[in-house]
């Protein structure tokens, strides 16, 4: 077990968090709603503070050459303060996990057996650039129970420092106890501290990019929940409506591009007569396309693929594209080169489509539906912390659910064995 004296950068914070989260561990949920609630007041309140960090932030990013994509996940404006604010309303509206009863039954020897959910502890969340995360995670945390520790990018320092200290006053007022959010150094040595922190630190999320992610999984000594990486198939199979498969394939690949559960394969049955419609409809749609020589052959926009393509999670217009002999075929190259997030299916046979639901390893399914649709609020779920793509604890969108561990509760009436 670490001890807080050999962490000098979070140390302190750490200290707190632990404190604050037997604290939260046994507030009632009227409590953690009210301090939820007067965190949204809080920031629709002093907006305009919040505001001229982020100024100074995206300005000296800006001087940095950081791209305008990165700056524009980085820039607050009024808007998107107050969308934040409505994301912990909706949080006061979901179900609090804690307490919930998963499973429960009276023993041959009259024992009571309940499986109970509660709380992990601190959890501390990894994440780049966008500081909406900083409002979204600390309100996942308190919901179920749990103090957060923050890490966000340093280029979104100054703003996570004004909303912390926005949530943290605001949430204190509210009843909770000091250290339940505490913000950690934006600096490399800050994460590694935090993955070092074993039985300080009860769980670690990386949110962001394959070298975060794939940092954390390395070097932590703590148990972390991988997320993100999203290397999405979709495969066209030779049974599939010509009409349907282009929709599909074109919202997942181009109704929003950077994000993990966009699509950056297209796999397409050699017997479907369709293919050059979907490249067609693609290409106009302004995606590159880099495909084997079947694909090229069928559409002169496309480029040679290389191993390098069936590797890469794009998040941008680019898209990989193969045409396979079979639906095993199809699996296998899902196999060697998916990360394990969402693979679709577009068919109408029921045998191609049992076969893939059944064949595919993946967190999430789709059977002639967009791979934009694996998301926590597209579930019903409420909000998320990410998507996980291992598969111990949690696999899918982590909702307020699985950002809690279980205890199991025996009741006897002096039983001895």
């Amino acid at each position: 077990m670490s001890d807080a004296a050999e962490l000098p950068l979070i140390g302190a914070a750490v200290t707190r968090a632990r404190a604050a989260s037997r604290v939260l561990r046994t507030l009632p949920t009227d409590v953690k709603d009210a301090a939820l609630s007067a965190m949204a007041d809080a920031l629709v309140e002093r907006t305009d503070e919040v505001l001229a960090a982020n100024a100074r932030d995206v300005e000296a990013a800006a001087a940095d050459g950081t791209p305008a994509s990165v700056l524009d996940r980085l820039r607050l404006d009024a808007g998107r303060v107050a969308g934040v604010a409505a994301a912990l309303r909706e949080l006061v509206a979901l179900p609090d996990p804690v307490g919930d009863v998963v499973r429960g039954s009276r023993l041959p020897n009259g024992l009571e057996l309940r499986q109970v959910r509660v709380p992990f502890g601190v959890i501390g969340i990894v994440y780049e650039a966008r500081p909406n995360v900083t409002v979204d995670a600390a309100g996942l945390c308190l919901k179920s129970g749990n103090a957060a520790l923050l890490r966000g990018s340093a280029s979104a320092f100054g703003t996570n420092t004004a909303l912390v200290a926005v949530l943290s006053e605001a949430g204190q007022k509210a009843g909770l106890p000091e250290g339940a959010v505490e913000l950690l150094p934006a600096d490399r040595a800050s994460v590694g501290e935090l993955l070092s922190a074993r039985g300080l630190v009860d769980l670690v999320i990386p949110r962001g990019g394959a070298s975060l992610i794939q940092r954390v999984v390395r070097e932590a000594q703590v148990p972390v929940i991988e997320t993100g990486v999203g290397n999405c198939h979709v495969y066209v199979d030779a049974s599939a409506d010509a009409a349907m498969a282009e929709a599909v394939v074109l919202n997942s690949k181009t109704h929003r591009v950077s994000v993990c559960n966009s699509a950056e394969t297209l796999l397409v049955h050699r017997d479907a007569p369709f293919l050059p419609r979907l490249l067609s409809a693609l290409a106009d749609a302004g995606v590159t396309l880099h495909g084997d020589d079947a694909a090229r052959a069928a559409h002169d926009a496309v480029v040679p693929a290389t191993d390098e393509d069936w590797a890469t999670e794009y998040l941008s217009m680019d898209m990989a594209v193969r045409v396979v002999d079979d639906l095993p075929q199809a699996l296998d190259h899902i196999a060697r080169w998916g990360s394990g997030h969402s693979e679709a299916i577009v068919a109408d046979s029921a045998t191609a489509i049992a076969a893939f639901t059944a064949g595919v390893d993946a967190a999430a399914v789709l059977v002639n539906a967009s791979t934009r649709f694996t998301d926590g609020g597209e579930f019903g779920f409420g909000a998320e912390i990410g998507i996980s793509t291992q598969k111990l604890h949690a696999r899918g969108p982590l909702g307020l659910p699985e950002l809690t561990s279980t205890t199991y509760v025996v009741t006897g009436n002096g039983h001895t064995r």
